[in-house]
């Protein structure tokens, strides 16, 4: 049974076929996982699919199918949604302290991870991010990394 953190640049991915989309399905399909997001991701992904309305790579009908899919997989339970809180922007605040300068991590990847890190929940197991810059500061902060558009993980 594996607790794993999503960002939204690996969770978009099961609502888009695009590189790292069957590694998040597979992800998702094992048995006994427990597949979280934070509120801040549902934002994201709202914005993700506006843009790629916006920009014809998607019609209005799609945002609205892939949003309703979405929501049905949120109020079934494939994806358990951590609140963010002011101890999550608190910590965010000193992870770009330690990890701004060096790693040039940004805001909102800075609260996706302070709330992978410090959570409510049983401990994270895997932090799953697409994003190779994100998932470099993830693992100076000791977390076990997936990034779904890699061949392999660790």
């Amino acid at each position: 049974m594996a607790n794993r953190f999503f960002d939204t640049s690996a969770f978009a991915k099961h609502y888009r076929n695009e590189r790292g989309t069957a590694k998040v399905d597979a992800l998702l399909d094992e048995p006994g996982s427990h597949n979280f997001i934070s509120n801040l991701g549902i934002i994201e992904l709202h914005s993700i699919l506006a843009r790629l309305t916006r920009s014809g790579e998607i019609t209005a009908g799609d945002f609205h199918l892939v949003r309703g899919k979405f929501l049905a997989d949120i109020a079934s339970g494939l994806w358990k949604v951590i609140p963010v809180t002011t101890a999550h922007f608190y910590h965010a605040q000193q992870l770009l302290v330690r990890r701004g300068l060096s790693h040039g991590l940004r805001t909102l990847d800075a609260i996706q991870l302070a709330v992978a890190l410090v959570n409510d929940v049983l401990p994270i197991d895997a932090f799953v991010s697409a994003d190779s810059n994100l998932c470099s500061v993830a693992a100076v902060e000791r977390l076990t990394v997936i990034n779904p558009e890699m061949a392999s993980h660790g």
